[in-house]
């Protein structure tokens, strides 16, 4: 797994697949940003259906992991990180 600067668990960012999987992961935590700034406050439902329709398809983000970071954007919270 590669986690925000880059850095995979047990070792150093490389090049070709692991930058694909760097820039991805990037896309995917500046979409999650987007929406937990456009989104915070508002109902899990809202940002859910949100989430559903602007989060790509990734190992990992099935249903209870969307749910878990549209109830965090609806706390103000953005778990993006970013």
């Amino acid at each position: 797994m590669i986690h925000e600067g880059g850095v995979h668990e047990g070792g150093v960012r490389g090049g070709g697949r692991d930058n694909a999987e760097h820039e991805a992961n990037m896309a995917l935590f500046r979409v999650v940003h987007e929406i937990a700034t456009r989104f915070a406050g508002r109902p899990v439902p809202v940002v859910l259906a949100e989430l559903r329709a602007r989060v790509p398809a990734a190992p990992g983000l099935d249903g209870g992991e969307l749910l878990r970071i549209a109830e965090e954007i609806s706390v103000g919270r953005d778990p993006s990180g970013l």
